[in-house]
């Protein structure tokens, strides 16, 4: 049985969705509320909230650009021991670029790594196992490249590279959250029509609608333009 036809399977009988349930937040434990915030703000991302309540009581909210779910930290707001925070997961479009940009930024990341068939082996456990096989994917497919850093208490993120998706895990129209994420999107779409060019023998003057529907469909998984 397919994801989707399990998926119908659960819905039927079920009651009708009536709201969207957005996950927004995501509690990281630090033992240093400032150390820990400048090293975010290092990051370049959005510093959204910085409340305090006397002696007893601090949050501090950051949102990585182009995400829809922050994160919050501070004194008193979790019961979790520093550094417990494991398997965080940042999408990215272009795994290398993003590693670039945060090694710019004085950020210790890892080699890019990618996933082998094999789920044993001595390093930090991921999304695939506890192997890493260096460098991106052999063939470049989306959710097996990834970088992993942490910060100073330890919480572990991990980059890992989608350029799309699998069918059924995009609900409405394609949107690109950043210049970047377009920019990638276009460049695949330009390396992808090459070769549908050389195919066909001919230059292809309706390029710009090849273009947007190798665009709208590759995020969302569905069949690609030949």
């Amino acid at each position: 049985m397919t994801i989707t036809e399990e998926r119908g399977k659960f819905a039927t009988g079920a009651k009708a969705r009536t709201l969207d349930m957005k996950f927004e937040i995501v509690v990281i434990p630090v033992s240093d509320v400032d150390r820990a915030k400048t090293f975010y703000a290092n990051l370049g991302w959005r510093l959204d909230a910085d409340f305090a309540s006397g002696d007893d009581y601090r949050v501090i909210q950051f949102t990585p650009p182009g995400s829809g779910c922050s994160v919050i930290f501070g004194k008193y707001v979790t019961a979790a021991k520093p550094g417990s925070a494991q398997g965080l997961y940042l999408i990215v479009s272009d795994i290398a670029a993003a590693r670039s940009e945060l090694v710019d930024r004085g950020i210790k990341v890892s080699d890019v790594f990618h996933a082998g068939d094999s789920f044993t082996g001595r390093d930090a456990p991921y999304l695939f196992g506890s192997r890493r096989f260096d460098g991106e994917d052999p063939e470049h497919r989306s959710y097996r490249s990834f970088a992993s850093f942490s910060d100073p208490d330890g919480n572990g993120w991990l980059f890992q590279e989608i350029t799309a998706r699998l069918p059924g895990r995009i609900d409405g129209p394609t949107t690109f959250a950043s210049p970047s994420d377009l920019a990638a999107a276009l460049k695949r779409a330009a390396a992808a029509h090459g070769v549908h060019e050389q195919r066909t023998g001919q230059h292809d003057a309706d390029w710009f609608t090849w273009y947007a529907e190798y665009m709208v469909r590759e995020p969302a998984g569905e069949p690609l333009p030949t």
